[in-house]
């Protein structure tokens, strides 16, 4: 499956943390910023604000806000699927 073309707002990071929560369309992964860290190569700091801006823009949702842990929403879940244009994403910044 071709990988979307990112929103304006978005980063290379951003479909990042994205695809990986999708875990190439198997069963999705629930993660927090450290976990996603490890299995990045990127950093904690920046991973929190970027996946604090994925779930303003309800790309993300919280699994368990308490623990910090995140989950694709379904609209991310769509978006990945091509099932959500991104030009729908444009307009939410």
């Amino acid at each position: 499956m071709p990988r979307p073309e990112l929103a304006e707002w978005m980063t290379p990071m951003d479909r990042d943390i994205l695809e990986l929560l999708w875990n190439d369309g198997r069963r999705e992964l629930i993660l927090n910023p450290g976990t996603i860290e490890a299995n990045t190569d990127w950093k904690r700091q920046s991973i929190r604000q970027h996946i604090l801006k994925l779930r303003e823009h309800g790309l993300v949702e919280y699994y368990d806000e308490d623990r910090a842990l995140y989950q694709l929403s379904e609209r991310g879940r769509a978006w990945l699927e091509g099932d959500v244009p991104t030009g729908a994403l444009e307009g939410d910044d």
